[in-house]
């Protein structure tokens, strides 16, 4: 099945001036101390974008994460890669969850939707670069990047580690860091293509040879260039060890002012992640 998104609508003046006053608000935050209520109002609107987050992404059911590049347009090897990716997750029954923008984000999310699965974003406001894909049930649009990995964090049972640059390499080793120190459960990470991760593998076995990292870390990761593999190792690192099942997942509270959505596809569901 082809999934025909709308339209994409370009970035207006006004969308492009609020993304520039989110990175200079970012900046700001980053300086150092400011006034009380200058810091009073960086708080609230943190909790603002955990509580948006949070109340979306309730009813979305277990995801999984995929990270990667904005760069690699439709046609590049990675961005079919993760549309198949995407697809293969929609099947097993996981949401597919993305950064929310363009490039391999947005062929995991395209490939969900064509697979009939439900696929959700946590997009960053920047300037430049990166606006919501046309290929999401779900998104949530964040001000600041630390509420992002958070959110794409909190609800997923495994990560799949697309081709992609600096923000990749963070989020990969902010995943592979929590799961070290035992912060998060010991949920599978995927780095597809073999090829473009060698040398991040390399700089690992340096890091064991120096005594940074241990060798059970090296575990932590599975490194392939086969759907078919990943998917095995997903299911039964998540899917068969956390028991989760397919069953129908909570409705929204009208009584909580929880807007009713669109009936999503039975996904596995568990009580609670670890």
């Amino acid at each position: 099945m082809t999934y025909a998104p709308p339209e994409p609508k370009p970035s207006s003046p006004a969308d492009i001036a609020s993304a520039a006053e989110a990175v200079a608000d970012e900046i700001v935050f980053l300086e150092g101390p400011q006034s009380r209520l200058r810091e009073l109002q960086m708080l609230f609107r943190t909790a603002r974008d955990f509580l948006r987050g949070f109340r979306i992404l309730h009813f979305v059911g277990p995801c999984v994460t995929v990270f990667g590049s904005a760069r690699f347009k439709e046609g590049h090897p990675y961005y079919e890669m993760s549309r198949e990716v995407g697809a293969a997750l929609a099947r097993v029954g996981f949401t597919v969850m993305t950064g929310g923008g363009p490039g391999v984000m947005e062929g995991a999310n395209r490939g969900a939707k064509e697979a009939g699965g439900r696929s959700v974003g946590c997009n960053i406001r920047l300037p430049l670069e990166q606006d919501a894909n046309p290929y999401l049930d779900e998104w949530v649009d964040c001000h600041y990047f630390f509420v992002r990995k958070v959110l794409l964090l909190k609800y997923s049972y495994a990560f799949v580690v697309m081709p992609g640059g600096f923000g990749t390499l963070d989020e990969l080793s902010e995943a592979l860091t929590l799961i070290q120190t035992k912060k998060i459960d010991d949920f599978p990470v995927v780095l597809m293509g073999r090829d473009y991760w060698t040398p991040f593998l390399d700089m690992c076995h340096r890091m064991l040879e120096a005594g940074t990292i241990s060798a059970a870390d090296l575990d932590l990761m599975l490194v392939t260039d086969s759907v078919d593999e990943a998917m095995a190792h997903i299911e039964s690192r998540a899917v068969v060890k956390f028991g989760l099942t397919r069953r129908s997942r909570p409705k929204p509270s009208i009584l909580l002012g929880e807007r009713p959505r669109e009936p999503m596809p039975a996904g596995p569901v568990a009580g609670s992640r670890p």
